[in-house]
């Protein structure tokens, strides 16, 4: 666990040099924490250094904000990189960390060699199914959706197979801060890349989950028709279709950053 001080938060980050020339940034889906990667390290570490971090309000970061926008959080990235030296990386998002892979498309395109965005979409839900999110958690805590959570995020052969990973990032997910939680419910319910993708000119890999009803298959393909360089690949699983097919994810990334 390594801390730094960053403009609008303390960032709790965790950067392994594995002795590649090439390095890696991942960054977490709504609610976790940078161990819902670790059964992709082993993978990846044969490739890349590799930089976690947890995100404003997340794991061990700290939140001084009510509300942020995906910007703010895509800053955030850049802010950590220029702060740890590393230029020019690869960069896999999940979820909220897809749309904070846009925004460094679109905003930062001279820092990024490709990108990964995956169970992601150009505009996840609407404001209404947003706001009544924040209110429930608001008013009854993150234990009260911790059920639908584990529904969306894993796939029911996953939950049958795995209860003790899930249990895990559901507790990653209860102890998250309930103002990071919002603040970032917030940034994603106001995101909306629709009019702005087609800018985007970093290769991109689109990873979508085919049992994922919170970003579609539909909203990946949509993605690729927008993004000139863009490519589609599927996995068998719902929201967090890196922590059912560790070992294919990886192999996905690797693959698509051979050249």
């Amino acid at each position: 666990m390594q801390k730094i001080k960053l403009t609008h938060f303390t960032c709790n980050y965790k950067y392994q040099n594995f002795g590649h020339q090439k390095n890696l940034v991942l960054s977490n889906s709504l609610g976790t924490t940078y161990a819902m990667w670790d059964d992709n390290i082993d993978f990846l570490s044969r490739h890349f250094n590799i930089l976690r971090y947890d995100s404003r309000g997340h794991g061990e970061s700290t939140i001084d904000q009510r509300s942020v926008n995906i910007d703010d959080l895509a800053n955030d990235v850049v802010e950590l990189l220029n702060e740890l030296k590393l230029e020019q990386v690869y960069f896999c998002g999940l979820s909220i960390g897809g749309l904070i892979g846009q925004s460094l498309a679109i905003h930062h395109p001279n820092r990024f060699v490709k990108i990964i965005i995956s169970n992601t979409a150009a505009k996840i839900g609407n404001l209404e199914g947003w706001n009544s999110r924040i209110q429930q958690v608001t008013e009854h805590g993150l234990d009260s959706i911790l059920e639908p959570t584990a529904t969306r995020w894993f796939s029911l052969a996953y939950r049958t197979q795995h209860p003790d990973k899930v249990q895990a990032i559901l507790n990653q997910f209860k102890n998250t801060s309930l103002q990071g939680y919002t603040a970032s419910c917030l940034a994603v319910a106001e995101a909306d890349f629709r009019e702005k993708i087609q800018q985007i000119t970093v290769p991109m890999l689109i990873i979508v989950g085919t049992l994922d009803e919170v970003t579609t298959v539909a909203d990946g393909l949509w993605m690729q028709e927008q993004i000139p360089k863009a490519q589609v690949v599927r996995l068998e699983a719902a929201h967090l279709s890196n922590m059912e097919h560790p070992q294919a994810f990886a192999d996905h990334i690797i693959q698509f950053t051979q050249n």
